[in-house]
């Protein structure tokens, strides 16, 4: 079987973890890059020995690409997903597909027209603690979920936003701490909840970056359909990056995510945990970050294998779309002060 020909457009921060994860996919050839700035474009294309291209449209018409990863800023996700499906290309976006929803179901809209697949990235569900969870709420052990929360206690500096001329923005980032590092915690909690969510109520904050539009700290609750209420603080105005925490309460134990370790307690004096592995490793370059670990690579191997059997990948645009809906009615309820119903 021939190899995918895959195109990145965007070769800034996550930008490693695509081409790497391409390079040792087995599946596909990284054969063109696309970026504006004439610096990373180069150092990209170089590095990597393949095409590069200032525009997007460019890149699609010469290159006849199978998949396009988009590593782009948020804003951009829609339209070149869209123009990417009318070329008949695969889509592999990072998170969050979109930031209004309606531009999500437009992405979704598009690749269904032209006949390709959309996924989105959200890596953390490939997690081996995430799984863990995953599996003892489906085999039933937990028993029903009475209660979730989640925290997300991060630290980002002035020069993080300034640096970067759409981070901090409505019109670009679609906001702050929710849209962007927290939302991969708040996917988790959902997928946990395997259920739709009816109701949020949410107070959004900027506590310590006067330099920005948007909110650094957001809390709240958000109510599922199945009964469960789900508490959520998130904030980039913290000291430094603490693990990530997730809490499930569940009938018959407890599940709690801290970092990549889960750990299930049940009421009878089990436990059980999983964490990553030390092997478990991927050396991504370009100066990713160790702890982002393989499940990038993951997530991108389980794309390819969908393209290649026609199949819609496991994370595809509706499902990811829950979660983009999601975040809106946060935003929508902190700015009102009021609950939104969904």
């Amino acid at each position: 079987m021939s190899l995918l020909r895959a195109g990145i457009v965007g070769c800034g921060a996550i930008f490693p973890m695509h081409a790497a994860s391409v390079a040792a996919s087995g599946a596909a050839r990284l054969v063109a890059v696309c970026d504006p700035d004439a610096n990373k474009l180069e150092s990209a294309s170089q590095l990597y020995g393949c095409a590069g291209y200032d525009r997007l449209e460019e890149m699609l018409e010469r290159e006849r690409l199978d998949v396009l990863h988009l590593c782009t800023p948020h804003y951009l996700h829609p339209p070149q997903a869209i123009l990417a499906a009318g070329c008949g290309i695969h889509v592999l976006t990072e998170k969050p597909m979109c930031i209004a929803s309606a531009d999500g179901e437009a992405m979704i809209e598009a690749c269904r027209r032209h006949g390709v697949q959309l996924g989105v990235i959200f890596q953390n569900r490939y997690n081996p603690g995430a799984r863990l969870i995953r599996e003892a709420l489906d085999d039933g052990s937990l028993g029903a979920i009475r209660g979730a929360r989640c925290s997300v206690l991060w630290s980002r500096s002035d020069e993080y936003y300034a640096e970067s001329g759409w981070r901090g923005t409505w019109s670009k980032e679609g906001g702050g701490v929710l849209i962007n590092q927290s939302i991969h915690t708040l996917d988790l909690m959902r997928w946990f909840m395997d259920a739709e969510v009816s109701r949020v109520e949410a107070q959004l904050a900027n506590r310590r970056h006067p330099g920005i539009e948007v909110e650094d700290t957001a809390e709240g609750l958000i109510a599922f359909d199945n009964g469960v209420n789900a508490l959520f603080y998130v904030t980039t105005a913290y000291s430094h990056d603490a693990p990530v925490e997730i809490e499930l309460h569940g009938e018959k134990g407890t599940a709690k995510l801290t970092a990549d370790q889960a750990v299930v307690t049940y009421q009878d004096g089990t436990v059980i945990s999983r964490d990553r592995l030390p092997q478990d490793a991927m050396d991504y370059g370009g100066g990713a970050k160790s702890y982002w670990g393989v499940s990038h690579f993951k997530q991108i191997q389980d794309f390819y294998r969908s393209v290649s059997r026609g199949e819609a990948p496991v994370i595809d645009g509706r499902e990811a779309l829950k979660t983009s809906r999601m975040i809106e009615a946060i935003y929508r309820a902190g700015r009102t002060r009021e609950p939104v119903l969904l």
